[in-house]
């Protein structure tokens, strides 16, 4: 099976790389250090210290399994302005809805970040918002129900 393309911005890809060498050198360490010393407490069934420091190990080692299958799936996204000014991945979008006016930045899943205003291509608003322009409005459908949202700027 072949694993889909990951939308990256440059910033967002070399993010990733940087949590992946830090997990590889030295949170593989730290883990590898914390067993070591686990180990010399004596019986293995029922040393809840080293249970705990094998479980992070699986984490860790499964989260560099995954940034590394998101690395080589990478596909870095030109965050450039539309040259036509439609809301794509990278775009930066003003909108105006019920709340007030929110700034977005359409990134790809492994990149989300809610509160820096980094949502997903694949989120409501986010689908909601891609190929429309600036003074158009969008309906986005929300698990609330459907709300309507205004383009002010896309950058």
């Amino acid at each position: 099976m072949q694993d889909k393309p990951v939308p990256l911005t440059r910033d967002g890809h070399e993010k990733l790389n940087s949590e992946l060498d830090q997990l590889r050198t030295a949170r593989r360490q730290e883990i590898a250090e914390r067993i070591k010393h686990a180990k010399e407490f004596g019986d293995l069934s029922e040393n809840a210290e080293y249970e705990d420091a094998k479980n992070e190990q699986g984490f860790v080692e499964g989260r560099i399994l995954t940034l590394e299958r998101m690395l080589r799936n990478a596909q870095i996204i030109d965050e450039e302005e539309s040259p036509d000014g439609t809301v794509q991945i990278g775009s930066t979008v003003r909108v105006r809805d019920e709340f007030g006016d929110t700034t977005y930045t359409i990134v790809g899943p492994a990149e989300v970040d809610a509160a820096a205003g980094r949502i997903s291509l694949e989120s409501p608003v986010g689908r909601a918002l891609i190929g429309h322009r600036k003074g158009e409005a969008v309906a986005v459908e929300a698990p609330d129900g459907q709300r309507q949202v205004k383009i002010l700027q896309v950058a």
